[in-house]
């Protein structure tokens, strides 16, 4: 039950930053369009973010620990925003997904993703933590 929860919480975080950051968009796996194959791409692309997020993300972060202490943690962008492009390469792979038109949009995005995500875990951390 959490995992589909802070899946639902990555995927709704994602579409607000779509909404907020111009050069960041999602294409729908179904070409005819519709809401529910949108939503649907919204939660596989959180799903692929987080494992991503989970597997690569934690690798870069154990082997790029001596930068996040020199930068003060500044570097987390950068590596977000690299951890977001894989995931818009992933997706494309794959026929549908993001987009991201840009470095400076994807660590805008990143941003973005990682604040809303977080806002979102402390509102609904009392369900997730039974």
């Amino acid at each position: 039950m959490r995992f589909l929860l802070k899946l639902i919480i990555n995927a709704f975080a994602l579409w607000l930053t779509t909404l907020i950051v111009s050069g960041v968009t999602v294409t729908s796996y179904d070409p005819n369009g519709g809401e529910w194959p949108l939503i649907l791409t919204y939660l596989l692309i959180a799903l692929i973010f987080g494992l991503v997020n989970g597997i690569v993300g934690t690798v870069i972060r154990i082997v790029a620990f001596p930068l996040y202490v020199l930068t003060l943690g500044l570097i987390s962008l950068i590596v977000n925003a690299l951890l977001l492009f894989l995931v818009a390469w992933i997706s494309d792979l794959m026929g549908f997904g993001l987009h991201i038109d840009g470095f400076w949009n994807g660590v805008w995005a990143a941003l973005i993703l990682a604040i809303v995500g977080w806002l979102l875990g402390l509102i609904f951390r009392p369900v997730t933590r039974r």
